[in-house]
């Protein structure tokens, strides 16, 4: 099994919903993604993934969310902009975007709130 990994980072406010505690105001955080794909089979370059496309799928996918206040960002209206629901939207985002020359999945997306805490989605 093959396995590439990038990151990203950007910069943005939310408050949490359903959460008593500092959270629940607005506050922001300068958060980094990191979006790994695996796969058993590598393109006519040996590659699993051009880490070029992919950065630039991980940065389109970001670019809506960057500076800007998530909650007023679909789908985070309805769905509370925890960590973890982020980290579900990155990966739905990129399942949808993924157009790779050799069958890969996304095993996990990580996204960091801080240098200390981050929460992880892997899908079934």
């Amino acid at each position: 099994m093959f396995e590439v990994s990038v990151e990203h980072t950007f910069a943005a406010g939310h408050a949490l919903r359903n959460y008593r505690g500092k959270c629940e105001n607005v506050h922001g955080h300068n958060y980094k993604v990191q979006v790994t794909l695996c796969g058993e089979t590598l393109d006519h370059a040996g590659m699993l993934a051009d880490f070029v496309e992919l950065k630039r799928l991980l940065r389109a996918i970001s670019e809506p969310l960057d500076h800007v206040f998530i909650n007023d960002i679909e789908p985070f209206i309805e769905l509370n902009p925890t960590a973890e629901n982020m980290a579900w939207y990155f990966c739905t985002k990129l399942q949808e975007g993924l157009k790779v020359g050799v069958p890969v999945e996304v095993k996990e997306v990580k996204v960091w709130e801080t240098d200390i805490q981050c929460a992880t989605y892997r899908p079934k």
